[in-house]
């Protein structure tokens, strides 16, 4: 009985420093599979895991010679292989899987402690040397700026000649303006080829946009050759030189000055009367405005020359509409601009506008146009379908209607047609409301008519 209680005290004892013995290897099995060991550490370096608790990652020394990482104090990732120095802190990144380390707190104080020594190291700037260095700086540059100043300016640029002699050696030409001018009325005048002066026509209108351009082809005598274009059989010459003319008196008081002495008005007023080609009146409309606006002696000229009866004449013989609008814009332009001058105040005026109002008091162009029957004129291009046409015929009745109020109130025609008109725009008004677009420009044509209506009660 003892014998066998014996053997089963052993036995129990065999059994239990087995499972000792299973135990302890399966620690030293866990232990051995990686250098990191997962702890919870609150105030350790803390992970994010999927259930929120935190974890500090512990590096174990390894035996192996790896590389040393040096860590800062930002976070850095460990590759595999790496060791890093005692004291680092090292932590496992849950999201990325990679193990990371930065300095330790003892070794981040060191850093600190390093750092804050070498910037002590500084030495110190006194200001009032500071300023001493930088007056002395400044001194040195305006000795060397005015010494270097002239090399610098003659080494950026060549001189006139020299460049000259370069040119001409690749046989290049440089040619000023007024050579290019002189050039052009050369060989405009030694021509016979009417394709070649057309070309040079061309030219000159391009140029003579510059009013000094334009003045400088006056004094030369371009004009001349510009009249012997208008008075050539040729239509195209007459149209071309209608259009340089044109554009070398746009807003230039030396160039209407030399014209009217020239001759040109006569010149163009003829060719408007003679005529039938309409590229041809079209320039010259262009002309006639362009010398007309703004300078009242060429104004009471065009008057005294017939001028409106000349205008009556093409108004009548268009068919389109188009050389009517210049026209009757002409008109308006005329008749507002003498308004304007009029209704400046006296106390604002000099010398040089008193004499521009005397110039246009001699400018009779109300009694002109009352007795040229433009009164009954201007209202037929209320007749045109195009609404740019039928928008300025209604501008320049009512600038029209002091000096013609007996003939809109006894005219039929033009009471109807008002009245048919703001029906018209009246109900484009209403459309082009239903379908949401702009109604501005219809709208101001009715106000033109209502306005209209009101000065001829």
């Amino acid at each position: 009985m003892c014998l066998r209680l014996f053997t089963i005290v052993r036995l129990s004892c065999l059994i239990l420093i087995t499972v000792l013995l299973f135990h302890c290897c399966y620690i030293s099995c866990q232990r051995s599979d990686g250098a990191l060991t997962v702890v919870d550490n609150p105030g350790g370096n803390e992970l994010d895991t999927e259930d929120g608790s935190e974890a500090t990652v512990q590096e174990e020394d390894t035996e192996e010679d790896l590389e040393v990482v040096h860590p800062t104090d930002q976070w850095q990732t460990l590759k595999p292989g790496q060791a890093v120095p005692s004291g680092s802190h090292v932590r496992l990144n849950l999201q990325t899987g990679q193990r990371e380390v930065r300095l330790g707190e003892e070794q981040l104080k060191y850093w600190m402690q390093q750092h804050s020594e070498t910037e002590d190291k500084h030495p110190f700037i006194n200001p009032d040397e500071l300023k001493k260095a930088m007056k002395k700086i400044k001194e040195d540059l305006n000795i060397n700026k005015d010494s270097n100043q002239e090399e610098s300016v003659s080494s950026q640029f060549r001189p006139l000649e020299e460049l000259k002699k370069d040119m001409a050696q690749l046989d290049l030409l440089v040619e000023t303006d007024i050579q290019i001018l002189r050039r052009l009325l050369n060989q405009f005048n030694s021509t016979r080829s009417t394709e070649e002066k057309l070309n040079i026509l061309h030219e000159l209108e391009y140029m003579v946009h510059q009013v000094d351009n334009a003045q400088n082809l006056c004094s030369m005598g371009g004009l001349i050759f510009i009249l012997e274009g208008l008075n050539s059989s040729d239509s195209k010459l007459q149209e071309n030189s209608a259009f340089v003319l044109g554009s070398a008196l746009s807003s230039n008081p030396t160039v209407q000055v030399k014209a009217v002495e020239s001759g040109a008005l006569q010149a163009l007023l003829t060719l408007l009367a003679t005529t039938e080609h309409f590229p041809v009146q079209k320039k010259v409309l262009f002309a006639v405005a362009s010398l007309l606006r703004n300078f009242p002696f060429a104004q009471q000229h065009f008057l005294s020359n017939g001028g409106l009866q000349v205008m009556s004449g093409v108004f009548q013989g268009d068919r389109n509409g188009s050389l009517r609008t210049r026209i009757v814009t002409l008109l308006y332009d005329l008749i507002s601009e003498k308004e304007q001058i009029s209704k400046t105040s006296l106390d604002f005026m000099d010398p040089s506008h008193e004499e521009r109002v005397r110039q246009y008091s001699r400018v009779t162009l109300d009694k002109e146009l009352v007795e040229t029957n433009w009164c009954s004129l201007v209202p037929q291009l209320l007749g045109s379908s195009e609404h740019d046409y039928r928008e300025k015929a209604l501008q320049t009745l009512i600038v029209m209607a002091p000096m013609c109020l007996e003939q809109y109130r006894t005219d039929g025609s033009l009471l109807t047609s008002l009245i048919s008109l703001k029906t018209l725009y009246e109900e484009m008004v209403n459309k082009e409301k239903t379908v949401e677009k702009e109604t501005e420009y219809f709208v101001e044509i009715v106000e033109l008519i209502d306005n209209l209506k009101i000065k001829i009660r």
